[in-house]
């Protein structure tokens, strides 16, 4: 083979690689993210009133980063789970409350991204805050963390109850110190004193643990009476999680992200 030949293979060896990787770029830029069925809708279109503060778009969460899919702070959930909501909310506003919703439907992406970071037991950034008192290798035994969440199948979401008028919330630095859940000053937050801050990994965040008295009882409780008598169902172990039923889609766990690109009302 002489030295031209071999140089001319090369060059096509070269190209042809560029084509390879041009090629499987190009794929990958058609291939479309899944959308929302068409009774999926952003609570704000359904109620504005209702505050948002969608903290797995903030790195102000257990693991510490924006979780996969979150693209942008909107709560998405099924029609009938935000029509409920706005029937709890016109209540509350007669009393001089709010709901606030810290998530709602929930990508399955997002749900690896918990699961991905549940494993990696050297990462406890976090840790101080969200689960001082449990050792990571119990997260998934203890039913912290699971492969699946009913969030996914967007009748589920997170929520708590504000006094208006709300006070502004003092945003989360990355790097700052670190204060438990369930401490007395822990991280402020303007919504109502639940006894524990939202996504509190210890049995203190435990719907009605026994050790939660007076005027935090009477908080959750507020939340929980209002939500129940509109057909929402609380998950015991977590004062803030909350489904509606019956679901629309009991048995399916969706991934399109959290955009208002996945959804047919785009207002």
């Amino acid at each position: 083979m002489t030295r031209l030949s071999r140089a001319a293979r090369g060059v096509i060896t070269v190209v042809a690689a560029l084509l390879t990787v041009t090629a499987a770029s190009a794929t990958a830029r058609a291939t479309p993210e899944p959308k929302a069925p068409k009774d999926f809708v952003a609570l704000s279109t359904v109620d504005p009133t209702i505050l948002q503060e969608m903290r797995y778009f903030t790195p102000h969460n257990f693991v510490g980063e924006r979780i996969d899919g979150y693209q942008q702070p909107l709560c998405i959930l099924t029609r009938p789970a935000a029509e409920a909501l706005h029937q709890a909310q016109r209540q509350l506003l007669r009393h001089g409350y709010s709901l606030k919703v810290y998530d709602c439907y929930r990508p399955q992406r997002a749900v690896d991204h918990f699961v991905r970071w549940a494993e990696d037991l050297d990462d406890e950034t976090m840790k101080a805050e969200f689960y001082p008192k449990v050792d990571k290798t119990r997260l998934f035994a203890d039913g912290y963390i699971a492969e699946k969440s009913g969030h996914s199948r967007g009748s589920t979401m997170d929520l708590t109850i504000v006094r208006l008028p709300a006070r502004p919330t003092r945003p989360y630095i990355p790097g700052q110190p670190l204060v438990p859940c369930f401490a007395p000053r822990r991280f402020p937050d303007n919504s109502l004193d639940m006894g524990t801050g939202f996504d509190c990994f210890d049995p203190l965040a435990h719907t009605l643990d026994p050790r939660i008295q007076g005027q935090q009882r009477a908080n959750r409780l507020l939340l929980k009476n209002t939500l129940e008598k509109l057909g929402f169902v609380n998950l015991a172990e977590e004062w803030w999680h909350y489904t509606y039923q019956p679901e629309p889609y009991p048995n399916t766990y969706f991934d399109f992200p959290v955009a208002w690109k996945s959804l047919s009302d785009k207002r």
